[in-house]
């Protein structure tokens, strides 16, 4: 069951390295192949823009981790590389943020397109990309891996900018 975060103020903050272990821990839960560490880590040493949707606690504590993403910009596009809202956090609106949010960077850096892989069978994550106007441009064949013998294709998606 997801939790419903109660109406607070939430913000993006660059991603940084004292975040990387609930970065981690919120990927563990989300994928059963997930990006390691390492992944993010070397994300943030190239310079990748790495945002974070951070909620300030009600009780004045430490702010909870609600999602993030990461994307590479190229000379004319943005490829989104990952994007991810912790379970108990999802079906709220908070991947539209976190895609709008990448929209206005990917504009606002002179892109003309934003390009991203999602797994053949994340039906949930197709639905909202295509909400918000990403069309589906190809096919990537075994590009996930689904287990120790398996692979699974990638729908490409693309969204003019």
């Amino acid at each position: 069951m997801n939790a419903v975060l109660q109406p607070r103020e939430v913000r993006l903050e660059a991603m940084t390295t004292p975040w990387l272990e609930q970065v981690e821990r919120i990927e563990k839960s989300a994928y059963p192949h997930p990006w390691l560490s390492g992944n993010f880590a070397d994300s943030l040493t190239a310079g990748y823009p790495c945002q974070m949707l951070l909620a300030d606690a009600a009780n004045g504590s430490a702010p909870e981790l609600i999602g993030y993403f990461v994307a590479m910009k190229g000379v004319d596009e943005v490829h989104l590389l990952n994007i991810t809202v912790a379970p108990m956090y999802q079906g709220q609106g908070f991947a539209r943020l976190l895609l709008d949010a990448l929209l206005l960077w990917s504009r606002g850096q002179g892109a003309e397109w934003l390009w991203l892989e999602v797994r053949i069978s994340n039906t949930r994550a197709r639905q909202i990309y295509e909400h918000c106007g990403f069309r589906h441009v190809g096919t990537r064949r075994n590009y996930y891996p689904l287990s120790a013998f398996k692979r699974e294709d990638a729908i490409v998606m693309s969204l003019a900018l």
